[in-house]
């Protein structure tokens, strides 16, 4: 995955998916405001993951997965990098 700049508009509008989110995928989050401060784009170009940030802390994100090019959302993820950090680092 590849950072692009949060500036870069999103290749298709995808705001009714993230009002479709039910709350309890948020758990207990918010992103209200929308805001945005990073993008990862795939090395084939193919899928981008939008960081959506929490207004509660700075390491957690509602991350939409986006396929540029059927232009379709694939899903998405809370992403707790408190938590998943020992995750990632293959701890329990």
């Amino acid at each position: 995955m590849l950072p692009i700049g949060a500036e870069v508009p999103p290749p298709f509008d995808f705001t009714s998916y993230i009002i479709s989110i039910p709350k309890e995928d948020y758990e207990g989050y918010d992103c209200s405001a929308g805001i945005v401060n990073w993008r990862w784009r795939s090395d084939d170009g193919i899928y981008e993951h939008v960081l959506l940030s929490t207004k509660e802390d700075t390491e957690v994100f509602m991350v939409v997965v986006l396929d540029r090019i059927n232009l379709s959302v694939l899903g998405h993820r809370l992403l707790d990098l408190n938590r998943d950090a020992n995750f990632w680092a293959g701890e329990s």
